[in-house]
């Protein structure tokens, strides 16, 4: 019989998704996991497997969180070119405290192509993501806050390209101006 957990599984989630979005997933090593959590590796591996079931749980705990907020925002009564203004100025925000970037970005290229499971809760959570995007932006044309004749799917496409290269600018070093001049042009569009 195995001795009980005394750690946070949460906290440890928690860290562990923070070291994965720092580093990328083949760049953070189980030392940079054990000192990220403060567990030791045996307890690192007795409660989660392995490496990539510790990167799996991290990242759909960051997926869980970061799309429900997105949905809530959505869903809600203001107008949907704020609700759009808020996402992008969201990406667009680099001194949050969190890590450059996007763990589902930079998952979507390091690991998708070649981690056909990842590359399934990828698609799942962007399916989620897309279809909140869209509902608000039909809602916004029936209100007539946005162009009746363009595609709410296309829209909702281009919202979630845009700052997913947001995100990919932050990582390269681009500034809160750069960031914001890219959210601006792509309000402008829709």
């Amino acid at each position: 019989m195995g001795r009980p957990k005394t750690f946070d599984e949460d906290r440890v989630l928690d860290a562990a998704m923070r070291a994965f979005w720092t580093a990328g997933y083949e760049a953070t090593s189980t030392d940079d996991l054990c000192e990220a959590t403060g567990l030791g590796r045996s307890s690192i591996y007795n409660t989660f497997k392995s490496k990539h079931d510790l990167f799996e749980k991290s990242l759909l705990r960051y997926m869980t969180q970061r799309t429900a907020a997105a949905v809530e925002l959505l869903e809600s009564a203001m107008p949907v070119r704020e609700k759009i203004r808020a996402l992008l100025w969201q990406a667009a925000d680099t001194e949050t405290g969190d890590p450059t970037g996007c763990l589902v970005v930079n998952s979507m290229i390091e690991l998708a192509p070649r981690d056909a499971e990842i590359a399934t809760r990828l698609e799942r959570d962007q399916d989620q993501r897309l279809t909140a995007l869209r509902l608000a932006i039909e809602a916004g044309q029936r209100q007539q806050e946005i162009d009746a004749e363009k595609d709410p799917a296309t829209l909702a496409q281009f919202v979630v390209a845009t700052i997913s290269g947001m995100r990919v600018l932050a990582r390269g070093g681009a500034d809160r101006a750069t960031l914001r001049a890219v959210a601006n042009t792509a309000l402008d569009a829709i």
